[in-house]
């Protein structure tokens, strides 16, 4: 039995097929945790979709595609690559299934004791692992009752920075742009989200870069997708990035936590 996590699949369907096969996936006794953007960009989001609910040793965590996704549905209202999905016969099997994923997920090796922090985008210094967890609970639970409150809500760059008085729509709009948007950070984890490369403006560093106590466990590993321009160098052992550019014409990336080995299939 192994766990897999594999980076942002924006669709490429059949690069997932290749690389289950390549990592021997055995849907009875292995598990995949998906770093969420299973959607848009790539050809297939739809099979990708569908391929997932089929199984249920797949999950994910949401990317900001999937949240965009989301938010056509309940508008239904289709556009680009992801009509096919808001207009399917199974649409409301889809949101239904995805609008229950978790934009956090934690799991831990038993053979080895160590630890994987699973998030689209990443978690800032400020907030330890227990305080981002209670915030993503905090939107998943608002999700799953109260979709349209946050859906409608979450556009936006501001504000750009926490602060635990934030409420309603601007509270719900940075928890999700940390978890989901996040690549450079400032000061107070200002956050810099028209940067998309990998060098940062003046008075920005990765958000991995920066200090935590949260961050010098030994064992304990951040994973992550989002930043496809990366392409997986963090240039710490315990920050993976895992979305090598799949969509871009790059590579599919698993990773298999038992041992820390990369897998990857070529587009």
């Amino acid at each position: 039995m192994s766990t897999y996590i594999i980076g942002d699949l924006h669709g490429c369907f059949d690069q997932f097929i290749r690389l289950l096969k390549k990592i021997n996936y055995d849907k009875q006794k292995d598990q995949i945790i998906l770093t969420g953007d299973l959607v848009n960009r790539g050809p297939k989001s739809l099979d990708v979709l569908n391929y997932c609910l089929a199984d249920k040793n797949i999950t994910t965590v949401l990317g900001n595609h999937d949240l965009y996704l989301l938010y056509l549905m309940s508008i239904k209202q289709g556009k680009g690559k992801l009509r096919k999905i808001v207009k399917a016969e199974n649409n409301k099997e889809i949101f239904d299934w995805l609008i229950t994923r978790p934009l956090l997920i934690q799991i831990s090796d038993q053979s080895t004791n160590n630890k994987f922090i699973i998030t689209h985008a990443g978690i800032p210094e400020i907030w330890s692992i227990e305080k981002a967890q209670d915030l993503a609970n905090e939107v998943s639970k608002t999700l799953t009752n109260n979709s349209s409150k946050i859906l409608k809500a979450m556009w936006g760059d501001d504000p750009k920075s926490w602060n635990e008085s934030l409420t309603g729509k601007e509270r719900y709009r940075i928890i999700i742009n940390y978890f989901t948007r996040m690549r450079f950070l400032g000061n107070k984890a200002a956050l810099d989200l028209k940067n998309t490369s990998t060098k940062a403006s003046k008075g920005f560093k990765p958000w991995f870069h920066y200090e935590s106590s949260s961050y010098k466990k030994m064992k304990q590993y951040y994973v992550f997708g989002h930043w496809a321009s990366l392409n997986g160098q963090t240039n710490n052992p315990h920050f993976i990035g895992l979305d090598t550019g799949c969509t871009w014409k790059g590579k599919l990336t698993a990773l298999r936590v038992d041992d820390l080995e990369k897998i990857s299939v070529k587009y």
